[in-house]
């Protein structure tokens, strides 16, 4: 099980199709921009989950978790380092229409 599916209980996003929502608005913020360019209230979460799943050098840490608020990622829980940490910031920050990351809810340890 990988982060995707742990955190949002599902490993693929739903086809893309924009909701009536979307589309009434014209184009899709960022934020909200789910997997397939579908609308998603949690899009930029789960794209965030899904660069952890697609970066080798991190493996699914069962005591984290990834949401988001705006624009802000969140993660949330405890990761082993702060090397992991400072890598899972540098992916989440590279995914598009994530303007920041939150880590004042995350501890470290083992």
């Amino acid at each position: 099980m990988g982060w995707l599916e742990r955190i949002f209980g599902h490993a693929s996003a739903p086809s893309a199709t924009p909701t009536a929502t979307a589309t009434a608005q014209g184009t899709i913020p960022p934020e909200r921009m789910g997997i397939n360019g579908e609308y998603d209230q949690s899009g930029l979460a789960k794209r965030v989950a899904k660069a952890f799943d697609d970066d080798p050098g991190l493996d699914d840490i069962s005591t984290l978790w990834v949401a988001q608020t705006g624009t802000t990622v969140v993660l949330k829980g405890k990761v082993p380092s702060q090397d992991i940490l400072k890598k899972m910031v540098t992916v989440a920050k590279a995914v598009k229409g994530a303007a920041a990351v939150d880590t004042t809810n995350v501890t470290i340890g083992s």
